[in-house]
Formats: structure tokens, C-alpha cells, sequence
């Protein structure tokens, strides 16, 4: 009956419309976690998101410890095992879900509304947050599985490069290393140091949980305040530090037996609540950010054929997130798309854009807002970002007005100020290449 009554549901998510600047409510539950809500009663179901101060940035001295915690904490629950849990969520049409990156580990449930679905999903999901045994069988299965992948990624060119550039872009701060860990690192982990990890970060003071759907703030209350409940209050992760920003360009060149080199390149960016986030943002967009018709692509994969995407974006953070722009060519091709990269980004910091890319940006920008807030579980991650980052609580109104607001001079001066096309790090993995000037 719920699997009939969910495909149901699920032809309704596709038809009916869902809102496009929802209400947002705030609380905080009475053990100290913040509460982001919307009631979206057009189709019964709800979203729930619980995001905890605990990714990667947190792992200390055993990289990938963060991400192993979050994927293991559906595989034992109380006295329930993985394939019980599994089949518990599954047999009411619930989906559940985590992850681990950087900044946050967010815990997801999706589940029908009807009493009987929703509250045997409610508990199973409860009880994963509240009572995760770890047990050893399924520890052993997901270290290995960690390390198989680390391992794979030395047959990636672009899994190198990306490990290259954050090593390199960040030193010794904690966004230098890549949450899946590395090898060593995750060889030495344990399960008492998952339980020592869970048991600092997964309390209340250091979460924020998001509920959007068919509930009221009265059942939404009741919701947030049982799945507070079962977990200690604990305090809050302490702050990260500053990130630094490179004092002069560097290069770092990897081989590696390929026909095309992966080229990355970059620098400190922004954080998510920078004054500057909307005209770097907006910049971006026309500069790499926006696909077949930004700058790079026009100049390096339209004008010279040198490869068949190029892209550029900032991924802001706690602290400062980087600003990467990427591409692949040839081996042969290399230096020259390097060249036309590094003159594209340099006169775009010295000009800007012209007054038509920029009105073609702002459309394009604010045309495919509704797109990005369209369905309940893509509300649910944009207030988990706001509760996350501590974001205006308006954030979602003045999205468009703020994007609409920024003026060709506001982004020729944050780009003059904030990129330096001088202090850039590059990383090159590939064949053999001639050495660049």
C-alpha cells in the first residue's frame, strides 16, 4: 500500500509547483539546537535535514574519520543491524541519507506524512542519531571501501589534481586534506575513535535541524525536539582558523601516463557570508561560471579549440573557500591553454565584463532561481545552508534583488581586489609537457 501510495506521491512532485520564496521559521529546542522551518503543505511529505559541525575540517590528526562516522551510523542502530534498518525505512517509502564534506555531516530523512509511515521513520531515524553501535563487521567493510577508493583515485588525473590543489592552496590548515583521508590515516582509525568523534560532534549545541513539508510548527516542534532529545547537549565545535591566502604564484607539475593534461588553477576565495559574495559571485558567472557561453569558454574552447569544457566557481565556506578554475587539453596544447587562461582571467580582473554579459548574467541567474528552489528537499539544503552559515533569514527573498543590484563596477572592483591573477597556484597532471616560462 505505501509503495502504490508513494509513486503517487512522487507523479505529484513532477506536476505541482512548489513555491518559490517560502516562509522560513527559527527556534532553537531547549537543549540548545536551531531549528529551520517551512510548512509546505501542497503534497504529504516532509524533509528533514540534521547538520552537525562535524565534516572533514574536523577530522584532527586522522583525515577521512568524519566521513567514515557519517557512513556508519546507519549500520547499527540499538539492537537493529543494517539490513533491519534498511528494510525499516523502506517498507514505509522513507529514504534515508548522509553525508560528510568539508564544512558539515548532514543526516536526511524523507517520509510521507500518513501517522503510521511517518512515525516508524521518525523512530528509525531517531534512533540511528541517538544509539549508532558501529559495529565492527560493517567498520572493517567501510575502512576497506575508503581505502579502495583512495586508492583508485592515483588512475585519476583530475582526483590528483584536485588532491594537489588543496594541499597546496591550503598547507597546514584543515581544508588541505580531502575528507575521504588518506591511506595511513585511514589504516589507523578505529572504532573507539568514531564513537570519541560522534560523541563531541553529534550533540545539539552543534547541530541544525531543517524541516520542510506537510507538518505544522506545533508537529515540527515536537519533531525537532525528539530528535534533539536522544543526544547529548554538548557544546559547539570551536572556531577553525583564518585561511591565508598565497603570497606568490606557485606551480606544481605531476606525470602521469595520459594523452591530455588535467590543468586546475586557483586561489583562496570567499566564505559564504562575504561582503563581497554577490558581485563575486555574479562576476564568476560571466568569467567560467556560466558553461558554453562564459569568457574562458569562448576564448579557449570556442575561438582555439583547446578542450571541450572549461570552468571556473568559488565554493565558499566556513572560512574561505577556493576560487578553481579547470580544464583538460592535449598534452601538446597545454601551455598554450594555460597561457590563454591565465590572459582571460587577468583581463577580466583589469575590465570586467561589458553591460551585456552582465544584464545576459543577471537573467540567467534570476531566470533559474525557481528551478533552484522547486521541490521541498532543495528548500530543505538551501535552509541548511542558511542555518549552517547562520545566514539571513531572508536570504531566499532577497536572492534575485541582491543579484539584480550588482553593477559592472561592483565587480571590476571586488575582482581587483580580492583575485590576483599574480599569486595563482597551478596544477598540472599529465604526459609530458614543455616547461611554461
Amino acid at each position: 500500500m505505501f509503495t502504490k501510495f508513494f509513486a503517487i506521491v512522487i507523479t505529484l512532485i513532477i506536476s505541482t509547483p512548489v513555491f518559490a520564496s517560502p516562509e522560513i521559521q527559527h527556534w532553537k529546542t531547549d537543549n540548545g539546537a536551531r531549528v529551520y522551518f517551512v510548512n509546505a503543505p501542497e503534497l504529504p511529505m516532509v524533509d528533514i535535514n540534521v547538520v552537525f559541525n562535524a565534516g572533514g575540517a574536523r577530522d584532527g590528526d586522522l583525515p577521512g574519520i568524519a566521513k567514515m562516522t557519517s557512513a556508519m551510523l546507519d549500520e547499527g542502530a540499538a539492537d537493529m543491524n543494517a539490513d533491519q534498518i534498511a528494510t525499516a525505512f523502506a517498507s514505509v517509502g522513507a529514504k534515508y541519507s548522509a553525508s560528510s564534506q568539508r564544512d558539515m555531516a548532514v543526516v536526511s530523512l524523507r517520509s510521507l506524512t500518513e501517522q503510521k509511515a511517518f512515525s516508524q521513520a521518525l523512530n528509525m531515524f531517531s534512533s540511528v542519531l541517538h544509539t549508532p553501535s558501529f559495529p565492527e563487521a560493517s567498520f572493517e567493510r567501510i575502512q576497506q571501501q575508503l581505502l579502495t577508493g583512495i586508492q583508485a583515485e592515483k588512475q585519476s588525473p583530475s582526483a590528483l589534481a584536485t588532491r594537489a590543489f588543496y594541499k597546496n592552496i591550503y598547507g597546514d590548515h584543515p581544508y588541505s586534506e580531502m575528507p575521504a583521508g588518506q591511506t595511513k590515516s585511514v589504516s589507523q582509525i578505529t572504532i573507539d575513535d568514531l564513537k570519541q568523534f560522534y560523541e563531541q560532534y553529534y550533540v545539539s549545541q552543534n547541530a541544525v535541524v531543517v524541516i520542510v513539508g506537510a507538518v505544522d510548527k506545533a508537529k515540527a516542534t515536537l519533531i525537532a525536539a525528539k530528535l534533539m532529545s536522544g543526544i547529548e547537549t554538548g557544546k559547539a565545535a570551536k572556531d577553525i582558523p583564518e585561511v591565508m591566502p598565497l603570497e606568490q604564484a606557485e606551480k606544481v607539475q605531476i606525470s602521469h601516463p595520459s594523452s591530455q593534461t588535467t590543468i586546475m588553477m586557483g586561489q583562496i576565495g570567499m566564505s559564504r557570508d562575504d561582503p563581497d559574495y554577490f558581485s563575486l559571485y555574479v562576476g564568476n558567472h560571466i568569467l567560467g561560471g556560466s558553461g558554453l557561453v562564459s569568457q574562458l569558454s569562448d576564448e579557449i574552447r570556442e575561438k582555439r579549440g583547446l578542450t571541450y569544457g572549461v570552468y571556473s566557481y568559488f565554493r565558499p565556506m566556513q572560512k574561505k573557500g577556493p576560487y578553481q578554475f579547470g580544464l583538460q587539453t592535449r598534452n601538446d596544447q597545454t601551455q598554450e591553454a594555460l597561457t590563454v587562461l591565465k590572459q582571460t582571467v587577468a583581463d577580466f580582473i583589469q575590465n570586467g565584463p561589458t553591460e551585456e554579459e552582465l544584464t545576459a548574467a543577471k537573467q540567467n541567474i534570476t531566470g533559474g532561481f525557481a528551478l533552484r528552489v522547486d521541490s521541498n528537499n532543495k528548500i530543505a539544503d538551501y535552509l541548511s545552508m542558511i542555518g549552517f552559515y547562520n545566514l539571513p533569514l531572508d536570504y531566499l527573498d532577497n536572492f534575485n534583488d541582491k543579484v539584480n543590484a550588482v553593477s559592472v563596477a561592483d565587480i571590476r572592483d571586488a575582482f581587483k581586489r580580492r583575485v590576483h591573477a599574480d599569486k595563482m597556484l597551478t596544477v598540472l597532471v599529465g604526459g609530458e609537457t614543455k616547461q611554461s616560462e
